[in-house]
């Protein structure tokens, strides 16, 4: 199981817009200038992150992106959901059931009336890991950032953002 890096890109991203002020934006030039992606790439993430609500984009000359809402109601899932879908990570096949001893009626009518115990246990996993995910919000990270990062390199990044030249 991988998750693109478009998702990594989109938590980094986020963080960003939230430091500004509440009628500022920052955008997709600055951000993918500051990370070192393309504008084009940047842009479908940003795409999936607003039409998931978790972003707003203003248009104009001094247009660009915002939260769409405060970062203690934005989690890691909801990120991860928005780039990546909702699709679960297994996909079950119920091979189970065209085992050779499927070939009796008798067995294969048992086996089709059963659930896989593997996919049950693939589900609670996935489950768990959405979980934890859940409790991992935006806020949660802004202050770990500030916990393992030096305070000049976060206030070099709040500057970058705050300062309109650097593209």
């Amino acid at each position: 199981m991988q998750y693109s890096i478009g998702v990594e890109y989109g938590l980094h991203c986020l963080v960003y817009l939230i430091d500004i002020p509440p009628n500022d934006t920052i955008g997709i030039k600055e951000l993918s200038a500051f990370q070192g992606v393309s504008e084009t790439y940047l842009s479908k993430i940003f795409s999936k992150l607003t039409k998931a609500g978790i972003v707003s984009s203003v248009p104009g000359v001094k247009g660009g992106y915002k939260l769409a809402k405060s970062p203690a109601e934005i989690s890691f899932w909801d990120v991860i959901e928005a780039v990546e879908g909702a699709s679960p990570i297994f996909q079950c096949k119920n091979i189970k059931n065209n085992s050779y001893l499927c070939r009796d009626e008798d067995y294969a009518a048992c086996a089709l009336a059963s659930p896989c115990v593997i996919n049950l246990v693939m589900l609670e996993a996935e489950d768990s890991m959405r979980n934890i995910l859940r409790n991992k919000s935006l806020t949660w990270l802004n202050e770990e950032l500030d916990r393992v990062l030096t305070p000049q390199s976060r206030k070099d990044t709040r500057e970058y953002f705050a300062n309109s030249n650097n593209v």
